[in-house]
């Protein structure tokens, strides 16, 4: 098998990025009721990871650049909750310690259900003992973003592994000119201040970006820095042919306040600090070169390539008494070294009635991974030592869209990985003492992925389409257990679409059917997988464009997450003891009936300043570990105003949580992570 991934390796090395495919054929409406079909002819650009486009059979919420410079958020998660409606459920233990950001009722510990990728680079971490497909958002540089683009479900053949729930597709800046510097105060004792410039002309351009970050924060024992850098570098080889690097450097260290107990929260204790030796630093670097080639007027060719590495320590208190191990208020260490590299690859070629790609790729993920029981950061006896644990994934896959009518486009997909994965599992023999090497663990694994979609072009510019897709992702634990199966589902999605000039939106029936399914806790790392569940659910979105100067839009999913089978979970309880529950039947743990966002912007085209007004609603929440109970609704309501002073400068003020509410961003178990209370963010930019 693994002669079987070489191969695949090697043959994948003169093709293309997987996540920067070509934008689709342009189909948009010679009239409101039929399909275009003009040829196409694929120009000269950029390779960049494509949008996806709204005649496409799927559901996806596309965030601008202007929509995200103009959110106050304390960090990416909170930003892309804003403004893409995301449930995200902060863990509040500092940047590097992924929060959970779920899509259609998954509760996505660390965003495990979510693949992200930036410029057609991947950011889940592969065999992460602390959680697999860990994914980092704290990565993205919000300034050089250009837009993101969040797809619902499996529905596309291109991503793979931890494409779960949805995709995440982000573009940074591709070209500007001059430089843009701005300084940030914010409340909390926190501070921003950066600089993004660009530079270029006909065959090279570039875009470079400086980003730090210092905050005391809004808890006690809750300060942390953040320094980031963004490199993206294009050179036009030839007419037909264009290079394009980037770089993504991040670092930053943390202090842990920990968690609070419902007796704290309700008092708004939020100062409780359960230890002051809890902290974490993480570095985080990825590369990329990607190659585009026109290979005739119907023809593109990319390749992309990439390097990862990255490098983290967390320690962390759960409470409540005193003990010895984690989950009774002992403390944990986990230590994570990590190497990648890979590549994707494409060709795609533009039909006289749609389009159709073919592609591989193969990812390589190496990882050390250590875990501690430790009291006041001292070390006393190790829960886990890796050293190391190798992934080799190699993929092809196939995706087209044809019109068979002029009112009927299907697109098709079909996906194939197989996965090698092994791990070296050591036996401490205490600190300092060394380990006893034990036999190396191995197994291999395959899977076929099919997509498949309709989309039916009505009158008066309606769209009614479906798709059957299915997905998976790897359950955590394959770091210690390569036998480990997928997590594996059945998604089916079916909707109509409306454009005009005025108004626009969709609405979605959803429903998945979730085998192996996983139960797990965010705050004290236990798991159970072998289960089954249910995700159903209705999601609406909308834009209304009531005026030049006045834009209302909003994205809703009602969602009825249940565990279908007779799942067994430990429940811990204070006093250390455990119970075994039977979930068949309850809501999914860590998920919400219903998350939704309504954004209102006002930006007069003659005046000099506009407005922005945000609603999050988060709906009746089920906690991990407390079977059958539901925590009340909230609503977060966010503002942002910014003036024009002058041609180059500009003053920005915004309000998170204007009306100061206490909500509980997490809760597992009865430990909870509070949300940040009333913050006030101001911002002053320059252009160069």
């Amino acid at each position: 098998m693994r002669c079987l991934i070489l191969g695949l390796a090697l043959a994948a090395l003169p093709a293309t990025v997987v996540a920067q495919l070509p934008a689709a054929r342009d189909t948009g409406r010679t009239q409101n009721d039929t399909l275009t079909r003009r040829p196409i002819t694929l120009a000269p650009v950029t390779v960049t990871a494509a949008p996806e486009l709204p005649n496409q059979p799927t559901t996806s919420v596309h965030v601008t650049r202007a929509a995200i410079q103009q959110t106050p958020a304390f960090d990416a998660y909170d930003l892309i909750r804003q403004t893409a409606g995301i449930e995200v459920h902060d863990q509040g233990q500092g940047p590097g310690f992924a929060s959970d950001a779920s899509v259609r009722g998954y509760s996505s510990d660390h965003s495990t259900d979510i693949a992200t990728w930036v410029d057609g680079v991947p950011l889940n971490e592969a065999v992460n003992g602390h959680a697999e497909g860990y994914d980092d958002w704290n990565t993205l540089f919000p300034e050089a973003i250009q837009s993101v683009d969040v797809i619902k479900g499996p529905t596309s053949a291109v991503y793979g592994n931890f494409a779960f729930s949805g995709i995440a597709n982000i573009r940074t800046v591709e070209r500007m000119q001059g430089t843009d510097a701005w300084l940030d105060p914010a409340s909390y004792g926190r501070g921003e201040g950066g600089l993004l410039s660009g530079f270029g002309n006909d065959t090279t351009h570039g875009v470079f970006g400086l980003r730090g970050v210092h905050e005391d924060g809004w808890r006690a024992h809750s300060s942390y820095d953040l320094a980031q850098g963004h490199a993206r570098l294009v050179h036009q080889l030839g007419s037909t042919t264009t290079l394009d690097g980037g770089v993504e450097l991040y670092a930053t260290q943390w202090n842990s306040p920990g968690f609070l107990d419902d007796s704290q929260f309700t008092a708004h204790d939020y100062n409780v600090v359960t230890n002051q030796t809890d902290h974490g630093w993480k570095l985080r670097g990825q590369e990329r070169l990607s190659l585009r080639m026109i290979l005739g007027p119907s023809l593109a060719w990319r390749t992309t390539v990439y390097a990862t590495q990255g490098s983290w320590k967390l320690l962390l208190t759960i409470p409540a008494e005193p003990g010895t191990f984690e989950g009774t208020g002992g403390q944990t260490e986990e230590d994570d070294r990590r190497l990648g590299a890979g590549l994707t690859s494409a060709l795609t070629w533009a039909l006289p009635r749609g389009e159709i790609t073919v592609g591989m790729g193969y990812d390589w993920a190496h990882s050390t991974y250590q875990n501690w029981n430790t009291t006041n950061a001292m070390r006393t006896d190790a829960n886990a030592i890796i050293s190391p644990a190798v992934q080799g994934q190699a993929s092809l896959f196939v995706q087209g869209s044809e019109d068979l009518t002029s009112h009927l486009r299907a697109t098709l997909g079909v996906r194939f990985d197989h996965r090698s994965t092994s791990d070296t599992p050591d036996s401490s023999l205490g600190p300092g003492l060394g380990v006893i090497p034990q036999p190396v663990l191995s197994a291999d694994k395959s899977i076929v992925a099919p997509k498949f979609g309709l989309l039916y072009r009505l009158p008066l510019g309606l769209d009614l389409y479906g798709n059957i897709s299915k997905g998976f992702r790897q359950t955590d634990g394959v770091i210690e257990d390569p036998t480990l199966p997928y997590i594996t589902m059945w998604a089916y999605e079916t909707g109509v679409k409306l454009s005009s000039g005025v108004v626009s939106g969709s609405v979605a029936l959803f429903r998945d059917d979730v085998s192996n399914d996983q139960t797990f806790d965010p705050v004290t790392l236990n798991a159970v997988s072998g289960g089954a569940s249910r995700r159903q659910g209705v999601e609406v979105e909308f834009e209304v464009r009531a005026s030049q100067a006045v834009r209302l839009s909003g994205d809703w999913t009602f969602q009825d997450a249940r565990y279908t089978s007779n799942t067994l979970t430990e429940v811990d309880s204070v006093d250390g003891g455990s119970s075994l529950a039977d979930l068949n039947g309850l809501r999914v743990f860590n998920t919400s009936k219903y998350v939704g966002l309504v954004t209102a912007e006002i930006a007069p085209p003659t005046a000099g300043w506009q407005l922005r007004l945000t609603m999050n609603a988060m709906g009746p929440y089920s906690p991990f570990d407390e079977p059958g109970v539901v925590l009340p609704s909230y609503t977060l309501f966010s503002v942002t105003g910014v003036v024009r002073l002058g041609g180059a400068a500009s003053l920005q003020v915004g309000v998170r949580n204007v009306f100061d509410l206490a909500y509980r961003e997490l809760e597992a178990g009865g430990l909870i992570t509070p949300g940040q209370p009333r913050a006030v963010y101001g911002a002053v930019r320059y252009h160069l």
